[in-house]
């Protein structure tokens, strides 16, 4: 009975629980009428933002393609990065903060943060707080939140600019629903951090929670692309072949790809990798998860990483951490021409790959080494790094292949672990998405792995792919119907003790009856379905009179196999607070009248698990009023 996620507890802590519900449907309320929705996509090493106004939903708007910009480099996303004054102050973001911190003074540099690929922090830091803080380059340190509010804060001002540039009507504050995307794989506290910073950006405000969706970035690509059709993707499996039919004759993914398919889509992005399972259900065309998200922290960054190990290697790790505190903006340069040569990557790849050190770094070295960078390269038997006359570093095709394929490896095994699951077995199709998507090396490496059992389709704007999706999302949220719960989440109670089931250390003798403590009442499973909509519901008792808050604990666990909240594995993840106001006076009576006076007062909570955030409302049940309760995963 233990795996049955309906345990009906007796007398929970902190307070009595009376009644429990099992799922119930309740319809998603009306949203606003909403006259234009903007997605921002917060990506770890680019950013942007789209709109489309509900007018002419078709019609999806992409950001003007701004200042700057990478030559080769051809998309409509800037690169997620920011520069902070000395004092603090916002100064700029994307290819203006990049170029503004180039043009700096190596002195005047130092004293300024510029942050770059920051997003990865929120995915490692376990403990996440509004205290987490970040690293500039210089090495000095600044709240997260405040970072991503900065972020977030520039993206709001220029969209609504643009928005407003388009729109014939005047645009209230209200008019407008922003999305903003998050990798799957990402937990509760990592959602809720990037809702705050969307507060404290100005985005929208406490009161209007629902005015700003938190999209999942597989799922909106998903949303993307179930709707493509053949002439808007490459579909690797009919690389070779010119008249777009394979040998085994199978149909173009046209019509092959319909009602009732079941596809995976792989999100490699900067940071994260993220694999999502989706049915299309009949007839109306919603989405159906099948399996719980997957993936992890290897994105295209590991590569980047793996490069700055390489330059470790070759010239020492004392002088790599003393030359980026150093010469902050020649370190960034030379990341940035490392980024730009990574994207031309491919197998197969004859002639090797220039990478132009800045001349402060070959300067820097000489004076910090007192020799030459080209004798370093000689004396470091990297046989497969070599030096040009030109100042390049020459990457041939096996240093490539070593610095790629650590992460590929990992993002290869995510596919094929997934795929080996009962409920994936047999998926016919695998959308490859995410900037990292577009890589050759990866591309290859994937078809090689499962090409031969499903049939791997990229998107032809394949790093767009999720902003257009998590439009799409804000257009109608209702779309996803059905989603897997990533973890066990649930409360600790007290239940009737049982002899020789219940372990003796968990007795508690109260008022002469036997209970046990500390059972975990499970709202939901891992990996159970829940359909949006569907409620879990439990009543709390105050356990005195004139209390003003009941505060319950949550507890969540990746394990199957747990009972009670004390098991390993299972850790306190956040808190209910639900605020009783002043009970109403009974009728007819001094108050207490009857038992039915405020000791038997009854607060029903109700929480989702359906949507892409766990979500809490509450009521008092005697007067039916709704009673403010709220859900919190960062100040654990």
């Amino acid at each position: 009975a233990r795996n049955d996620c309906g345990i009906t507890p007796l007398t929970p802590s902190p307070s009595p629980v009376t009644t429990h519900t099992h799922m119930v449907e309740v319809k998603p309320r009306m949203s606003h009428p909403f006259s234009v929705v903007v997605a921002i996509d917060f990506g770890t090493t680019s950013s942007g933002y789209a709109f489309s106004f509900t007018q002419d939903s078709d019609a999806i708007h992409m950001m003007k393609r701004w200042e700057g910009g990478d030559p080769g480099v051809a998309n409509q996303k800037s690169p997620t990065c920011l520069l902070l004054t000395p004092d603090l102050r916002f100064h700029s973001f994307g290819f203006a903060a990049r170029d503004f911190y180039h043009d700096l003074d190596p002195e005047e540099a130092r004293h300024w943060l510029y942050f770059d690929k920051f997003k990865m922090k929120i995915h490692s830091t376990s403990d996440l707080t509004m205290e987490t803080e970040l690293e500039a380059v210089n090495g000095r340190r600044v709240r997260a939140i405040e970072v991503f509010g900065h972020a977030l804060h520039f993206f709001r001002e220029h969209a609504l600019k643009e928005v407003k540039d388009q729109s014939s009507s005047v645009l209230e504050g209200e008019d407008v629903r922003w999305v903003l995307t998050v990798p799957a794989v990402w937990r509760q506290p990592a959602k809720q951090f990037m809702r705050e910073a969307a507060y404290l950006a100005g985005l929208v405000s406490r009161d209007c929670p629902e005015q700003l969706l938190i999209a999942l970035e597989p799922e909106a690509a998903s949303i993307y692309c179930r709707k493509l059709r053949l002439h808007q993707v490459l579909d690797l499996s009919l690389q070779p072949i010119a008249n777009g039919f394979d040998l085994e004759g199978s149909r173009p993914f046209d019509s092959s790809f319909r009602q009732g398919d079941r596809y995976i889509v792989a999100d490699c992005g900067g940071g994260t990798v993220d694999l999502t399972v989706h049915q299309i259900e009949q007839p109306q065309g919603t989405l159906k998860e099948l399996y719980k998200a997957s993936g992890g922290p290897h994105g295209a960054v590991g590569v980047d990483l793996a490069f700055e190990a390489m330059l470790c290697q070759i010239f020492g790790e004392d002088f790599i951490l003393s030359f980026k505190a150093k010469r902050p903006a020649a370190w960034v340069d030379l990341t940035i021409a490392f980024e730009a040569r990574k994207r031309t990557a491919a197998p197969g790849r004859a002639n090797a790959l220039n990478i132009s050190l800045p001349f402060s770094f070959i300067d820097f070295y000489k004076r910090h080494k007192g020799q030459s960078v080209e004798a370093a390269l000689r004396r470091s038997n990297m046989n497969i790094v070599k030096w040009s006359s030109q100042g390049m570093l020459r990457l041939t095709q096996e240093a490539m292949n070593e610095l790629f394929q650590p992460t590929i490896d990992k993002i290869v095994k995510h596919i094929e672990e997934l795929m080996a699951k009962p409920e994936v077995c047999g998926v016919r199709f695998l959308f490859l998405v995410g900037g990292f998507a577009e890589s050759p090396m990866l591309q290859r490496a994937v078809q090689r792995a499962v090409g031969r059992t499903c049939r791997i389709i990229i998107p032809h704007d394949v790093g767009l792919t999720i902003l257009k999706g998590a439009v799409l999302f804000g257009l109608d949220p209702t779309v996803v119907r059905v989603r897997r719960c990533p973890l066990i989440y649930g409360v600790g109670v007290l239940n009737r003790f049982v002899e020789g089931r219940h372990p003796r250390d968990k007795l508690l003798v109260k008022e002469g009856r036997e209970w046990c403590t500390d059972i975990l009442d499970r709202f939901v499973c891992i990996d159970q379905s829940v359909a949006l909509g569907e409620v879990v519901r439990r009543s709390y008792t105050p356990a005195r009179l004139g209390q003003r808050k009941i505060i319950i604990n949550i507890y969540c666990s990746s394990a199957e196999d747990v009972a009670y909240i004390t098991d390993p594995g299972v850790r306190k993840c956040g808190t209910i607070t639900l605020d009783l106001p002043e009970p109403l006076p009974v009728p007819g009576g001094a108050g207490a009248g009857g038992g039915a006076g405020p000791e038997r007062r009854e607060i029903r909570a109700t929480m989702q698990f359906g949507d892409t955030e766990i979500k809490v409302t509450a009521v008092d049940v005697m007067s039916n009023r709704f009673v403010r309760a709220s859900i919190d995963f960062l100040s654990n």
